[in-house]
């Protein structure tokens, strides 16, 4: 799709905005009207640049990521998964995660936003994900076929989502940090 002339100091602008929304009104309420009027644009740039709802609402989560899986590449396992950890913010962890939450349940009855979490958000992650386990593999820190390999990311998901049920609280740096330790890399065999 192409894309207008939007600065990027602009399109940051617009998805806080969008994001501001989604934990005011939710995923439902949200409207490309309540985006144009919170940003003082038109309904016609935010189509022309975005193309829908959901496309829009993901990339401003995506965009909202401190940083990307494929990114992080410290020598070691276990320090990947502590630098993915250490680049969050609890009190930002703790906006995102309700976010999600509330996308999570918006899902279920959009199609088109599952569409678009899967491709745009997910997917990425889980590319960058299979290359921190795949130079791990080659390190020789977790061996090939490993059977948990399959399920880092529905460990990692699990995190998040059993701490806000079990504990009714969200998940912030120490959870994670001692989560990875207790319960991923032991998994590996690390």
């Amino acid at each position: 799709m192409a894309r207008s002339r939007i600065t990027p100091e602009r399109e940051a602008e617009l998805y806080e905005a969008v994001l501001d929304l989604l934990r005011e009104i939710g995923y439902d309420a949200l409207t490309m009207d309540a985006v144009a009027a919170r940003t003082k644009s038109s309904k016609a740039t935010l189509y022309r640049q975005w193309g829908s709802k959901p496309e829009l609402v993901v990339r401003a989560v995506r965009f909202n990521k401190p940083v990307s899986l494929a990114d992080i590449d410290t020598g070691s396992l276990r320090g990947d998964f502590h630098a993915m950890v250490d680049g969050a913010d609890d009190c930002q962890m703790e906006k995102d995660s309700a976010l999600m939450r509330g996308l999570a349940q918006a899902m279920h009855g959009n199609p088109d936003l599952h569409q678009a979490m899967r491709e745009l958000l997910f997917e990425p992650e889980l590319t960058g994900l299979d290359a921190v386990l795949r130079r791990a593999v080659e390190r020789g820190e977790v061996r090939e076929g490993h059977p948990a390999l399959q399920y880092v990311v529905h460990m990692l998901v699990g995190a998040f989502v059993a701490r806000q049920l079990i504990e009714d609280r969200p998940p912030d740096k120490a959870f994670l940090a001692d989560y990875v330790d207790a319960v991923i890399l032991p998994a590996l065999g690390i």
